[in-house]
């Protein structure tokens, strides 16, 4: 016998655990049903005290996903896709009083260790710990396929299940933990074939729900109350070195943690007035070369960033910086610098026809949500924000900020960004902020003039600025404004609004999917993270 130290504990799940729990998924599920890391992110952004793993030695042998929705829509037919709001926990509605299972599963390794006891259990006691009056879910009945023939409908073989006429393991674990079944959802999971599609709609009643000491009015996750944001119109002027370049960058850095700011958001390619150096300049290179020397700098730029974000107690969002990919082609990425050290990165995945032609920029394929100590964000650089999917993407992996960079050069352009920028915020009932560059580069191709009126945007209800707009800088003119925003006044809008986009998609009728979402492997050709 193995002297080895055997642990086996249930915890809260991670986004750093997305990865490993989508490998769980798809090794149960197959490559193409199991979930996405975006989807994962999603769910644990939605609500983080609701999704647990359970660990066996560190590894993850199980999964549970859950989220809170209101017993009108819990109880009456529904089907996982609707409800689940495609598997990213995205009608998580902090004032339902019912907790929904969205997922269980188990790696068939560690079958035998009562693991999905554990997480049942671990279901039942956060049922109790927010006083709920229950749990209800959509159950597997994968025995009834080769049972079809004597049981035609699916009623009479759940019946026959629960009078133990019939084996299904399934249904008979859930009523060995005290579920009760309200019959059967058709068409639940119809890629399900073992159960015909079918899901049989379980209820568990909390035994110590207690109505009248119910807190609807309760706080539910670690959010804090205001996140203040801070956008920068930045001028672009000739430079005369990089350094040159980055004392205009820590001074508005400066500004923005004197003012206790949250986040720092820069403009669109920030860097190029770096092209304006005699050391770049004199070189008379063609725009597309232009660029490539510009990639060039991408070290000393993330590492003086990096530094900036940590000194300065302060996330920033630092515009785009061209970037040369380990495949040599180039990608406009904007880097999200965290005040705990962490660096992210987010290409532009739709390039403007002017960027492909003058410096041959190529799109990204991934887009994800990035976790920061202040929620949950997105970015979309400029163009992005004008394709609905990709907000939507972000809100569905509980973005509640998206910040869009951007980079116009004149009015009519600036106003496609803008009017979608405010749209995105409607839709999908989240903060938007936008930063735009000012100012004239007259010796750098392609960026001789400029348009902005940078601005910080809300849904439009009742507990925001009356016309959507938290704040907004004068047309053309250097500054930084300001916005405190409530992550809060996002959940009342989502729940209780005087419409609810996110909450009321017809899933019956129409979804997104995104089929970029795996990590990019196209990784920047650089030594930073």
């Amino acid at each position: 016998m193995s002297n080895q130290k055997i642990t086996l504990t249930v915890r809260r799940a991670f986004h750093k655990d997305a990865p490993k729990i989508v490998e769980l998924s798809k090794k149960i599920y197959g490559e193409s049903e199991g979930y996405t890391v975006a989807a994962v992110r999603g769910q644990i952004s939605a609500f983080p005290e609701g999704q647990f793993i359970a660990e066996y030695n560190g590894e993850i042998a199980g999964h549970c996903a859950t989220f809170i929705i209101s017993g009108e829509i819990a109880l009456r037919p529904h089907n996982w896709i609707e409800i689940t709001g495609q598997g990213f926990a995205s009608r998580h509605d902090p004032h339902g009083d019912y907790l929904y299972g969205m997922e269980v599963s188990v790696d068939e390794r560690f079958r035998g260790l009562r693991i999905g006891q554990r997480l049942y259990n671990a279901r039942k006691n956060l049922c109790g710990d927010y006083n709920l009056k229950g749990i209800v879910f959509g159950g597997r009945m994968p025995s009834y396929r080769r049972n079809q023939k004597k049981y035609p409908d699916p009623k009479e073989y759940l019946q026959a299940a629960l009078e133990k006429k019939v084996n299904d393991p399934v249904i008979g674990f859930q009523t060995r933990n005290d579920f009760e079944s309200l019959g059967i959802l058709p068409g639940y999971m119809p890629k399900d074939k073992e159960s015909g599609g079918n899901a049989v709609h379980m209820i568990w009643h909390n035994p110590a729900f207690a109505e009248q000491t119910r807190d609807h009015a309760q706080q539910r996750g670690r959010v804090k109350d205001t996140v203040r944001v801070a956008a920068v119109q930045f001028q672009v002027r000739k430079v005369d070195s990089f350094e040159g370049f980055c004392k205009q960058i820590e001074y508005f850095t400066d500004v923005a943690s004197d003012y206790h700011a949250d986040f720092v958001l820069f403009p669109e390619l920030l860097t190029v007035p770096v092209l304006s150096a005699p050391e770049v300049k004199e070189a008379k290179l063609t725009p597309s070369k232009a660029i490539e020397a510009l990639t060039g700098y991408t070290d000393r730029y993330v590492d003086f960033m990096e530094k900036l974000a940590v000194s300065y107690n302060i996330n920033i969002i630092g515009g785009s910086h061209p970037t040369k990919m380990r495949d040599g082609t180039i990608e406009n990425i904007a880097y999200v610098f965290l005040r705990d050290g962490s660096v992210y990165q987010q290409s532009k995945i739709h390039p403007t026809p002017n960027e492909r032609y003058w410096w041959n920029i190529k799109g990204g394929h991934a887009l994800n949500a990035i976790p920061t100590d202040c929620g949950t964000i997105g970015v979309l650089i400029c163009y992005d924000c004008e394709f609905p999917e990709t907000a939507r993407h972000l809100a569905d992996q509980g973005a509640q900020i998206i910040f869009v960079p951007f980079c116009t050069d004149e009015r009519q352009g600036y106003l496609r960004v803008r009017y979608c920028s405010q749209a995105r915020a409607v839709e999908n009932q989240v903060y938007v902020a936008i930063a735009g560059i000012v100012g004239n580069l007259p010796d750098v191709e392609n960026m001789d003039v400029h348009y902005a009126q940078s601005a910080i945007f809300t849904p439009c209800d009742f507990p925001f600025a009356r016309d959507g707009i938290a704040a907004e800088t004068p047309p053309n003119t250097e500054t930084v404004i300001f916005a405190d925003l409530n992550p809060s006044h996002l959940r009342l809008s989502r729940n209780q609004g005087t419409v609810q986009n996110l909450r009321d998609r017809r899933f019956d009728l129409y979804r997104v999917v995104w089929r970029g979402d795996k990590e990019n492997k196209k990784l920047p050709a650089t030594e930073n993270k």
